[in-house]
């Protein structure tokens, strides 16, 4: 496998628009990096420009301490699984697994054993002498993989692999693909507009927007102290909640409640005292019981949870628990609530407003 560092990249085309901007990234040898963020945001181009079908407008792209900035995409020992599948229809699975090894003139022989054997790992093996046509798309996503896999490559490249899929098979395809990387120990870049996927797959996500690297981390560390309004607005299903409120000696105020801060956020809003800040706050962290007012306006029933809908003032409020706590709330009805974890962003920078360590 590789270590790969991507040291100031940037894209600039030929019409001057700007697509990555500055972005810095040491992906360690068998790490599981996700890049994740809208459409636009430059998450596949960067993700080209390591498999070099993109030029490299500035910037050094390193494998092993080796610039390979330059180097041609053949030579650059990755695989790539599209988010196309890419197969030869007119070849059985085993020959679109087996077309690599064939190009390079490997022998026969090796080539059967690795086919069978990246078959065997995928669950192909009653596949092999299939078209493509006569797969789902769940086993053609497979096949793709399994091509890169008999490669063997020091990095495998992922471009949204799972968007043409329905959410069953996305799910089961998701899990084949975090054992897959646990069986092989395979260094991975993977391209997601899916935030599931990049919480689920990721050793580490690196979040976009607009070109911008906006915070790299764990899942746990972008979900829990995000950097930003705009990853804390991102990242999480149903998303976070935003209010503005004004910072008054030790209290968040507001037009509809005063909140006394903790002695940790005391500590990092002192310098805002009598400014407006954005105040956040994940649905799951919203209870009942506090004098924070909010209206009904409907909930759905997830089953074990239930998502309720509501007002706060003019701000809308998104609130999940326990499906036997919040179910029996209907449109109409007002509940006070409390917040028990808090997070709150600069209004000009958007920046989190955290305590210093």
């Amino acid at each position: 496998m590789a270590e790969i560092s991507l040291q100031h990249l940037e894209k600039i085309y030929d019409n001057k628009v700007q697509a990555v901007y500055d972005f810095n990234l040491d992906v360690k040898d068998g790490e599981f990096i996700v890049l994740v963020g809208p459409s636009g945001c430059g998450k596949s181009t960067t993700l080209r420009m390591v498999a070099g079908l993109e030029d490299i407008s500035a910037g050094k792209l390193l494998m092993d301490g080796k610039d390979i900035t330059q180097t041609p995409p053949k030579e650059r020992d990755m695989a790539m699984v599209f988010q196309n599948y890419a197969l030869y229809g007119h070849m059985t699975v085993y020959e679109n697994m087996a077309f690599s090894l064939t190009l390079r003139k490997e022998n026969p022989n090796v080539i059967h054993k690795k086919v069978l054997s990246a078959a065997e790992i995928l669950g192909l093996t009653e596949q092999l002498n299939k078209k493509p046509a006569q797969l789902s798309g769940g086993q053609r996503q497979r096949v793709a993989m399994g091509r890169s896999i008999v490669r063997n490559p020091k990095l495998f490249l992922f471009d949204e692999p799972l968007s043409n899929l329905d959410a069953k098979l996305r799910g089961s395809t998701r899990r084949e693909i975090l054992l897959l990387h646990k069986r092989l120990g395979a260094t991975m870049m993977y391209v997601t507009h899916d935030q599931t996927e990049a919480l689920t797959l990721a050793d580490r996500i690196v979040c976009m927007s607009m070109g911008h690297v906006q915070q790299i981390g764990t899942p746990l560390e972008l979900y829990d102290d995000p950097a930003n309004l705009f990853v804390a607005g991102f990242i999480g299903l149903p998303p976070m909640n935003f209010f503005d409120v004004k910072i008054i000696d030790g209290k968040a105020v507001c037009d509809q409640f005063s909140m006394d801060l903790i002695d940790s956020e005391k500590a990092a809003l002192a310098p805002y005292n009598g400014k407006e800040v954005t105040l956040g706050v994940r649905p799951e962290n919203v209870k009942p019981g506090g004098n924070i007012p909010v209206n009904i306006t409907s909930n759905e029933n997830l089953g074990m949870n239930t998502l309720v809908h509501g007002h706060l003032g003019d701000s809308s409020v998104k609130i999940t628990g326990k499906f036997k706590g919040w179910c029996e709330y209907k449109t109409g009805d007002h509940v006070n609530v409390e917040f028990t974890k808090c997070h709150f962003f600069d209004k000009e920078t958007t920046n989190a407003i955290r305590a210093e360590a």
